[in-house]
């Protein structure tokens, strides 16, 4: 992951996408980032679809929302973290 702002799971196995998803939540939370990219591609909606599960579950996770245009459109997922301060 070169950029730590941002994951890309295009193309991976959801249940590889899904645990690293989580493990770069954690670390996110822990870099107290307050908003990240989830890259997860347009395609037939199933690695959205499982991205938003696990979103909705996490407890890291505060609020998320599809990209507007210029920020990746309906292939990215914008995710505001939890503050470590709470």
């Amino acid at each position: 992951m070169s950029n730590h702002s941002e994951i890309h799971l295009r193309r991976k196995p959801i249940a590889d996408a899904m645990y690293e998803l989580d493990k770069y939540l954690n670390d996110v939370f822990l870099s107290k980032l307050n908003t990240v990219k989830v890259i997860h591609g347009k395609g037939s909606g199933q690695m959205r679809e499982a991205v938003w599960d696990a979103l909705s579950e996490h407890p890291l996770v505060k609020s998320y929302r599809l990209a507007y245009p210029g920020e990746g459109d309906s292939g990215v997922t914008i995710v505001y973290m939890e503050s470590p301060d709470r």
